[in-house]
């Protein structure tokens, strides 16, 4: 039996559901891929529409611009990974253990998920990592805000907040700690593989040292021994 994973986006985010026609979900994959090849600077409506054989006036009907895509993408990543970190901490009890899977989860690679047939996780993630700033960072931010665009990363900062506070009841800043490891965790891979001297992990790039550097950090916070 096959099991799809749907994931509900905010309407403001589109002019028409990309999920609901195969030009919307042509539109969805082939951004992905060439955001990933050649950054979202040098990515263009034109060139989408190029690739997947169709006119810039057929995407301008699902997307009012390429930054509305880029913070759909956003979004559609932070709920997919919301769904994965409550999927995966759901028979858990014991919140360090929850803390820690959060903290792997968020700092390796991502494997592309083959319920979502149409988006590359895997390439999504490293969008992520290299763009996924953009999003709110601009002079928009407090208009997108009020639209509600930024949920699902609350809603997943929220999550992690809360696991937080089942570590250490007394914490005073779970939001800040949660939010801080999300963005740590994509800041120092990025850093490990473009401007390694910022990092400790430069030389052997490896993965597994960025996780215990954020389980170093966030549980000698907490004060929990881990």
């Amino acid at each position: 039996m096959d099991i799809h994973v749907q994931i509900k986006m905010n309407e403001k985010l589109f002019l028409r559901d990309p999920e609901q026609s195969e030009l919307g979900k042509k539109i969805i994959q082939n951004s992905i891929l060439l955001i990933y090849k050649n950054g979202f600077e040098a990515f263009t409506f034109k060139k989408l529409a190029l690739d997947i054989g169709s006119t810039e006036a057929g995407i301008y009907r699902y997307f009012e611009n390429k930054h509305r895509l880029l913070i759909y993408l956003t979004a559609w990543y932070w709920s997919w990974l919301e769904y994965q970190v409550t999927f995966q901490t759901n028979n858990i009890q014991d919140p360090v253990v929850k803390l820690k899977m959060i903290i792997d989860l968020l700092a390796t690679t991502v494997e592309d998920d083959i319920r979502t047939s149409y988006v590359d996780e895997s390439l999504l993630h490293q969008i992520i990592i290299t763009e996924g700033t953009k999003a709110y960072l601009t002079k928009r931010v407090s208009e997108d805000n009020k639209d509600h665009l930024f949920k699902p990363y609350k809603d997943l900062c929220a999550i992690i907040g809360k696991m937080i506070l089942e570590c250490n009841p007394h914490y005073k800043y779970p939001k800040s700690l949660a939010s801080t490891i999300i963005e740590m965790a994509h800041f120092q891979n990025f850093f490990m593989t473009n401007l390694p001297s910022l990092t400790d992990f430069g030389e052997n790039k490896d993965e597994s040292e960025i996780v215990r550097f954020l389980e170093d950090l966030v549980f000698s916070s907490l004060h929990v021994v881990h």
